[in-house]
């Protein structure tokens, strides 16, 4: 069975092992801890099989150029499950998880850069649909989604991510 739950302190070596083993380098590994360090990441859940971690995921804030100042966007990413634990739903809990939570703490919309194939299934579409394009100056990989009713209509412009993540090469 699978626990989801918020990550803790005392986790974070077995955190970065997962996300190293998942992405096969440690850039990814690297932003997280950027982020946990900078205070910025607003939602970081762990997926835990028999007391081991298997599978992690973070939200970190996003800013869009044309939109009100108080409008609460967050960035998914990364989102990480171990190589012989993917493929069992595992990162669709942990997304499911982590898109309550944020909506729960009044995030309005989320964003991710990631497969058109995947994301979509959680209520994520392309961005550009919303006329909202990215600093990666790509379209297709590009998604967003609502978290409260109609806050796509009231945005557009280029969605930034934190700097931490140009800073880490992501």
């Amino acid at each position: 069975m699978i626990e989801i739950r918020e990550e803790q302190r005392r986790e974070h070596q077995e955190i970065r092992q997962v996300i190293v083993a998942a992405f096969g380098g440690d850039t990814e590994a690297n932003l997280v801890e950027l982020l946990r360090d900078r205070n910025k990441a607003l939602a970081a859940l762990v997926a835990v099989s028999d007391n081991k971690i298997v599978g992690h995921i973070m939200f970190s804030p996003v800013t869009i150029t044309l939109a009100p100042k108080t409008l609460r966007t967050v960035g998914l990413a990364p989102l990480s499950v171990l190589p012989e634990f993917q493929r069992q739903g595992i990162g669709s809990m942990l997304t499911r998880e982590g898109l309550k939570k944020c909506a729960a703490a009044g995030f309005e919309i989320a964003v991710v850069l990631g497969s058109p194939y995947y994301y979509p299934r959680f209520g994520f579409s392309r961005a550009s649909l919303y006329d909202l394009d990215n600093e990666y100056d790509t379209d297709e990989h590009f998604m967003a989604m609502e978290l409260k009713n109609g806050a796509l209509d009231k945005v557009g412009g280029t969605v930034r991510y934190s700097p931490e993540f140009k800073e880490c090469g992501c």
